[in-house]
């Protein structure tokens, strides 16, 4: 399955990226952050996408209905991942070195939280069609919106690259994602 592969090969990307771009903004970079000038304040609308207290509170509801349906092993990843990630992203930050203003740019820890919070909750959801469609447009507008203000483009990449695979590995705890036989459908809210 694709969560068990996909960890060693996004942290491996992760780590290429980070490498390729560390020494400065590459083109497409540069593109977003004039495309950010251009638009203006209006930008800052973007950033709604990755605000931390937002994301909590969907975290929250999302380990709650994890509890209630009696996905522990669920509930317990989702609340330890999204530490775990920002964990990843301040230790290898001074790694990369790549700065942007007066901080560390590479991986963002913004998008990979956003990336592990949504992800979380598309496993917690089935990895239904909706749920998918829904994360990768929330996750672009949240990419969007650091690539146009505080980060780089490829920062945001690396991000989504590292949330994805801290998401993989979350989502091997999931021990009760499988479909009920009698009923055909996933666990409902009990």
């Amino acid at each position: 399955m694709i969560t068990r592969w996909w960890p060693p090969i996004g942290v491996a990307a992760m780590v290429l990226l980070g490498c390729a771009v560390r020494r400065g903004p590459v083109p497409i970079d540069t593109w977003f952050q004039r495309l950010g000038s251009a638009i203006g304040v209006y930008r800052y609308g973007f950033l709604a996408f990755t605000e931390p207290v937002l994301l909590t509170a969907a975290l929250a509801i999302g380990i709650v209905i994890a509890v209630r349906q009696r996905r522990r092993g669920l509930a317990v990843a989702m609340a330890v991942s999204p530490l775990l990630a920002i964990g990843m992203v301040r230790a290898v930050k001074p790694l990369f070195g790549r700065e942007k203003g007066a901080g560390l740019a590479y991986p963002s820890g913004h998008v990979t939280f956003l990336v592990v919070v949504i992800g979380l909750l598309v496993v917690l959801a089935g990895a239904t069609l909706w749920a998918v469609v829904a994360a990768i447009v929330l996750v672009g507008l949240g990419m969007f919106g650091q690539a146009i203000t505080y980060h780089y483009f490829t920062d945001a990449v690396g991000a989504a690259l590292l949330g994805t695979s801290v998401v993989c590995v979350a989502a091997m705890f999931d021990r009760f994602r499988q479909i009920d036989q009698d009923a055909g459908t996933a666990p409902d809210l009990r």
